[in-house]
């Protein structure tokens, strides 16, 4: 939930994740479109997914119990190195370095230049094999890159580790490179019917929105001359949405409801429609 999502956004949907899913037996059982509601509002569905498939592997590979090895755990959907090695440091005790951003930014400022991530590991890896605390060592650097050395201010004269930073009281290396933010432009099929309710169908099981419910979405080719009804930042995509009400008879795979509520509608969809339906 904390990859990419802020900690005061996550800390409460955290404690409702656990009263709706108490075990991974539950979770495992559990319908994807479930799991998606749960999931609404944090974005990045394919996290969901990924937890989702993740316990069905553990309920059938691992007697429902989570793996200890470290390279069971990297097994698992959606979980990379890092992580596993959170996880694995912090529940077990391993000497398995975590690389976040924060932790990236520290280390390259310890050594006063950028690097490439296998450097990055390979120095990560160096200290934490001299501490007998990884767990505390992992949380430490994390907690040294949210506080003391941020990205834009750094509080070196307070920073325990001054003396091992070759850029203390410097100006920190700056990245290579930055990310770049792809633009889309999608015009979203609104049918409404008296009756019937409203027209939805499901998104492919890959790409944005991936699983959700949302009326017929078709890709533009060219940004449109009028103004974006709605623009859904991501991170690095920004999507133009356009809405046009139908009045012809829909088509395709999607069914009508009575309601979206119970379903897994994207973010982007729920304000767009606050805005002009």
């Amino acid at each position: 939930m904390l990859q990419q999502t802020q900690v005061k956004t996550v800390l409460p949907r955290y404690t409702a994740w656990f009263e709706v899913f108490p075990d991974v037996q539950t979770l495992a059982a559990t319908h994807i479109d479930d799991v998606f509601k749960q999931w609404e509002g944090l974005g990045y569905y394919r996290r969901a997914r990924f937890i989702h498939e993740s316990s069905q592997h553990i309920a059938q590979s691992f007697d429902g119990k989570f793996p200890h090895k470290f390279e069971d755990i990297l097994s698992l959907k959606g979980i990379g190195q890092s992580t596993a090695g959170a996880i694995s440091s912090f529940c077990f005790q391993t000497h398995t370095p975590v690389l976040d951003g924060n932790i990236k930014r520290v280390l390259s400022s310890w050594e006063n230049k950028v690097l490439t991530d296998k450097e990055l590991w390979n120095i990560a890896q160096g200290w934490i094999d001299k501490t007998d605390k990884p767990d505390l060592w992992n949380q430490a650097m994390m907690e040294l890159g949210a506080t003391l050395c941020g990205a834009k201010k750094r509080g070196c004269a307070a920073c325990p580790m001054q003396q091992n930073c070759l850029s203390a009281f410097t100006e920190a290396p700056k990245k290579l490179s930055s990310i770049k933010v792809k633009h889309v432009f999608w015009q979203v099929h609104l049918f409404q019917h008296e009756k019937h309710g409203i027209w939805l169908e499901q998104r492919p099981k890959s790409g944005i929105w991936a699983g959700l419910w949302t009326p017929p979405i078709q890709e533009l080719d060219a940004k449109p001359t009028q103004q974006p009804d709605y623009i859904h930042q991501l991170t690095h995509r920004k999507v133009h949405l356009y809405l046009k009400n139908q009045e012809e008879e829909p088509q395709g795979n999607g069914q009508w409801f009575k309601s979206w509520e119970g379903l897994a509608v994207p973010t982007g969809i729920h304000r767009l429609f606050e805005q002009k339906v």
